[in-house]
């Protein structure tokens, strides 16, 4: 009996119920100092240990026999010393399979073709900037004009086939990671934590989408050294993917008028791109010797009267808007920033309503699959109603 691996789908199978430690291990009514020792894999559990995990989980004993499978074709890279590395890449396998386990019942297998982009991307002259290159031909790809904002990242990267997972992590060490096609991708994952800015949650999936483009040959489980070469040109297409130059150039030159504290802050809100994003673009075009980051953080201070940071991102411009239904200050401090409605995945959960109502899977399957407790999956079945639905 493999210890670890029954470690990893305790924990797996903990996290999609929502449950902690502490509540597993009284439900199941095992020591949580036993528990911990079976999660992190110290400790054989004897086979009436499994049975009581197993019945408080609501699943079947033998799911936690089940080898975990590993992701090969994965980018995950700088977090050597991120704790949960090893469990957030048995979770996005999982999701994954689960993913594809859908798309093949109801018969929506699409076939991503991101790998002819990246044939395009490879053979892109030596004498033009690769990266921005690269974004006017995966705007092209996605059929967006060159100046034509993005406003459902979600949506459009799910249109050609790429998967899209947010998984929250209160860490600073971790924004998002990709898996290859090998392993039943292309997939995104992005930290949508409470605490990072939805501008990064879109910029990071925006630079994986890069990292996919531009760096196929980077993908292996075992690589955790940063490219700075390689994170810079994901960096480079992300911000040309989101904000293209002719675009930005146009409407910062037509907001001209109005407070440069509230000309960035138009440009990123039409973009969905950070204040900082808007700033870095815009010091490629202002004289060498002024200092951009010097000259916003006056502004900003002057009309907010607070002072920023050179590492922390500013406080939003106003409470009133745009106000979240977390706490104060767990909310970001992105200014004027953006909701977590404006970044949101929905093609899994399209899929697992069609296999509920069509009696492919059960509900406390389709709970699993989105990771919601069963009290939680019955009430977003509750709103699955007719009268909610668009009429043609």
């Amino acid at each position: 009996m493999d210890k670890s691996y029954i470690g990893k789908n305790i924990q797996k199978h903990r996290y999609a119920k929502g449950l902690t430690q502490k509540e597993l291990s009284d439900k199941a009514e095992i020591s949580l100092v036993q528990l911990g020792q079976i999660e992190r894999g110290k400790s054989v559990p004897r086979v009436n240990n499994i049975q009581k995990i197993s019945k408080a989980l609501d699943i079947r004993f033998e799911e936690l026999l089940i080898p975990v499978r590993e992701l090969h074709s994965v980018r995950f890279r700088a977090f050597k010393k991120l704790k949960s590395r090893n469990q957030i890449l048995s979770e996005v396998a999982q999701w994954i399979d689960n993913y594809n386990f859908l798309e093949e019942i109801l018969n929506q297998n699409p076939n991503s073709t991101l790998d002819k982009l990246s044939e395009k991307c490879v053979n892109i002259s030596l004498d033009l900037n690769k990266s921005i290159r690269a974004s006017e031909l995966a705007r092209e790809f996605f059929g967006l004009r060159l100046d034509e904002p993005i406003f459902d990242v979600c949506g459009l990267l799910e249109s050609k086939g790429i998967k899209i997972y947010e998984r929250p992590l209160r860490s600073d060490n971790f924004f998002g990671l990709s898996v290859g096609k090998s392993d039943g991708g292309p997939a995104i994952v992005v930290n949508t934590h409470d605490t990072i800015p939805v501008e990064r949650w879109i910029f990071s999936a925006i630079h994986e989408l890069g990292h996919l483009i531009l760096h196929t040959d980077s993908y292996c489980e075992n690589e955790t050294s940063e490219n700075k070469d390689e994170e810079l040109e994901a960096n480079v297409f992300a911000s040309h993917f989101l904000m293209p130059e002719k675009a930005f150039i146009d409407e910062w030159e037509e907001s001209r008028g109005i407070h440069f504290v509230d000309r960035v802050f138009k440009i990123k809100r039409m973009f969905h791109v950070s204040y900082k994003t808007v700033l870095y673009r815009l010091s490629q075009h202002i004289d060498s010797g002024i200092n951009i980051w010097i000259e916003f953080q006056n502004a900003y201070r002057m009309i907010s009267r607070k002072s920023l940071m050179k590492k922390d991102e500013p406080d939003s411009l106003s409470k009133d808007i745009f106000r979240s239904t977390i706490p104060e200050n767990d909310i970001s401090s992105e200014p004027s920033h953006l909701e977590k409605y404006d970044f949101s995945e929905t093609k899994l959960h399209s899929l697992t309503r069609e296999a509920i109502e069509k009696d492919e899977i059960s509900i406390s399957r389709g709970a699993e699959i989105l990771r919601l407790p069963l009290p939680d999956f019955r009430n977003l079945m509750d709103s699955w109603v007719d009268k909610f639905e668009y009429v043609r």
